[in-house]
């Protein structure tokens, strides 16, 4: 029985995680911090497990017209990125959180603008997209199936997160310092797990569209993260169970971000930034060896493959 395992990682930019938690404008300098000194720790990291993995890249961080030269050193890392075999996906242009309200014609930008640069850069069409926040909308799946992309991978049924994601918000609400996040859709935690064709009028039930739905890894059951994040922050003992429970699955979509390999120190990453991350608060060798511990274990168990692949396995197995 085939099972395998896709990495992918969200490079959102450090403006992102001031917007989620309230801080207002990011220093200008830390706008491609992610791209510039995170990327390539996590392309190395890959090249020395011979992994190849998927990178969703927002737009505007390759947009020469408003970043210049940050935006031509951008586009290099990832034409790096793809001549040494990973795909790059599309996780729109500018990251708005609220991608899933805006009309059709906002939607139809924020993808198609990612999707030329993308074309543009690899010389092949992109096979798949990434929502802000982790929030797909009708919309959205239509755009995306109208392009001819052959995944969305953006679905997260995970209840744990997303009450977590609200007590957040209402605190920061409470305090004066609103989060720049939105609240996921509550109909995609009752999503299926595994992979699955989703519906055109609901992406998270099962239906016909002609893209697949690649849901970011949660655990069979209780349905625990098995994201980057919460693997790095986690204690050994409960990283290890939540990676093991992962082993009852034929697919495992583990989802990273770029600012999972960020040292704060090094990277010039403000207080005020790291106060409000856990992970931030790790040294980056302690980041590393979590992650390496979960690939041990996922790798003798999981073959892997971007999700592109995975997709592509996905559609035959629904035939």
């Amino acid at each position: 029985m085939e099972r395998h395992l896709a990495v992918s990682i969200d490079v959102d930019p450090v403006p992102c995680y001031y917007r989620i938690h309230g801080l207002g404008p990011a220093p200008d300098e830390l706008r491609d911090v992610v791209m510039r000194r995170c990327v390539p720790r996590f392309a190395a990291w890959l090249a020395r497990r011979k992994i190849r993995a998927t990178f969703f890249i927002v737009g505007e961080d390759l947009d020469v017209a408003a970043l210049g030269a940050r935006a031509k050193a951008a586009r290099a890392m990832c034409a790096q990125l793809h001549a040494d075999g990973h795909e790059l996906g599309n996780h729109s242009h500018g990251h708005p959180y609220e991608m899933a309200r805006l009309p059709a014609d906002a939607v139809a930008h924020e993808i198609g603008a990612t999707d030329a640069i993308l074309r543009e850069l690899t010389g092949r069409p992109t096979a798949g997209f990434r929502a802000p926040g982790y929030d797909l909308s009708v919309t959205m799946l239509a755009e995306l199936a109208r392009r001819g992309y052959a995944y969305d991978s953006s679905i997260f049924p995970a209840p744990a997160y997303y009450a977590a994601k609200a007590a957040v918000m209402a605190v920061r609400a409470l305090t004066g310092t609103p989060s720049g996040a939105v609240m996921t859709d509550p109909r995609a935690l009752l999503a299926p797990a595994d992979p699955y064709r989703p519906s055109m009028r609901a992406p998270w039930r099962r239906g016909q569209a002609p893209l697949v739905e690649l849901p970011i890894g949660v655990t069979p059951f209780a349905r625990i993260p098995a994201i980057g994040g919460a693997l790095v922050t986690a204690p050994a003992w409960i990283r290890d169970r939540v990676v093991a429970a992962m082993d009852r699955r034929r697919f495992f979509n583990l989802e990273l971000h770029g600012i999972d390999l960020a040292d704060a120190d090094a990277d010039g990453i403000p207080g005020e930034l790291v106060s409000r991350m856990s992970d931030l608060r790790r040294s980056l060798p302690d980041k590393l060896a979590a992650l390496d511990a979960v690939l041990d274990h996922a790798l003798a168990r999981f073959e892997p493959l971007t999700l592109r692949d995975a997709a592509s396995w996905v559609q035959r197995e629904l035939t």
